[in-house]
């Protein structure tokens, strides 16, 4: 019943949340979180420094992957640290990963690839989890079954991925096609169910002229799609079905990202097929690999209860939070926009 209760409430939560922000996000005043100002000009403003709602949600999104991966582990009474340990490794690598494959894919050191950070650590899991074996079963029992935590990983990250799209959608980055642009059916269905983006200084805006437009909501849809996938894959990893878990919340999700490349209005290559949508195909056989390689063995059924007890950590909470205003700040200082601050004293007040 615990897992019953965790999914469907984990699923009502989310639904509350997407509803808001599909009617919300595309707001102007969604895009900038706060402007900080760093120095002082001649005619008495000041520059500042732009935060962002994409950096809010990401920070949210990765936070909240880092608690269910955690939970997960923690459910099959894996110790901490070494999930801890895992996670941190992992992280040190797509973090920069984000950046560096945007640039040598599009040319652009001020932006972002989510799904070049997941394919190199769809890459680099494995390989990392075999080294962290070795290691650790030298001294202690890890508790570390390969196809269990890429199950668990792989489940995070749909979660993950799919309430980080609402970054995208505060941003204004990741759009789909204007409707006129589309199939006649396709217009019919998303008539009246699309987005209207506004503001000038969002990427639809300053990259394609598309404020105002009518696009297909392909970071709803997105969204929608990862994070169901991600319950049904929770709910398949607590009932000890870890390959099926695996293979669930991978396929769909890079099938999804392979798909859905076709809907996005958004510069992805000169290419008709775009390297990411390679590096999903890729993912997707990779992932087939894996679940071979890494066969399920018999184990113990996970327990939400110990998972969620292992969460009820003073240093694990600091951890997280850390982690929250580390993504925010990586994630939400724009680069791409700025600002000028001036300041002024309320003389009905004083």
């Amino acid at each position: 019943m615990e897992i019953e209760l965790l999914v469907a409430g984990l699923g009502i939560f989310l639904a509350l949340l997407f509803v808001w922000s599909f009617s919300t996000l595309t707001q102007e005043r969604w895009q900038i979180i706060g402007a900080v100002p760093v120095s002082k000009n001649p005619q008495g403003d000041w520059t500042g420094v732009n935060f962002t709602y994409y950096g809010f949600f990401n920070a949210c999104a990765c936070t909240l992957a880092a608690v269910l991966f955690l939970l997960q582990l923690g459910a099959l009474q894996v110790p901490l640290k070494i999930t801890v340990v895992f996670f941190i490794l992992l992280m040190s690598v797509c973090l920069p990963a984000a950046r560096l494959v945007a640039y040598l894919v599009e040319r652009k050191w001020y932006t972002f690839s989510i799904g070049g950070a997941v394919f190199v650590g769809i890459i680099f899991a494995p390989w990392l989890l075999v080294g962290m074996q070795a290691v650790f079963d030298s001294w202690e029992r890890s508790g570390l079954q390969a196809i269990s935590v890429l199950a668990a990983l792989s489940i995070a990250y749909a979660f993950g991925e799919g309430v980080g799209r609402l970054a995208c959608i505060s941003f204004g980055c990741c759009y789909g096609k204007p409707l006129a642009d589309v199939h006649p059916l396709l217009q019919k269905i998303f008539r009246h169910c699309n987005f209207v983006f506004d503001g000038h200084t969002r990427k639809i805006a300053y990259a394609h002229g598309f404020a105002g437009v009518q696009v297909v909501p392909v970071q709803a849809l997105t969204a929608v799609i990862y994070c169901s996938a991600g319950l049904v894959s929770l709910y398949l990893y607590a009932k000890s079905h870890f390959t099926a878990a695996f293979l669930v919340s991978m396929l769909v999700t890079q099938i999804w990202r392979f798909g859905s490349e076709f809907l996005r209005a958004d510069y992805r290559g000169e290419s008709r097929i775009s390297k990411y949508q390679l590096m999903a195909a890729l993912a997707v056989v990779f992932s087939f690999v894996m679940a071979y390689l890494f066969p399920a063995a018999p184990a113990a059924a996970p327990s939400i209860a110990a998972g969620l007890k292992s969460l009820w950590q003073p240093s694990l909470i600091i951890f997280l939070q850390l982690l929250w205003v580390m993504v925010f700040v990586y994630t939400g200082k724009s680069q791409v926009t700025g600002a000028q601050i001036s300041f002024h004293v309320l003389k009905d007040r004083i």
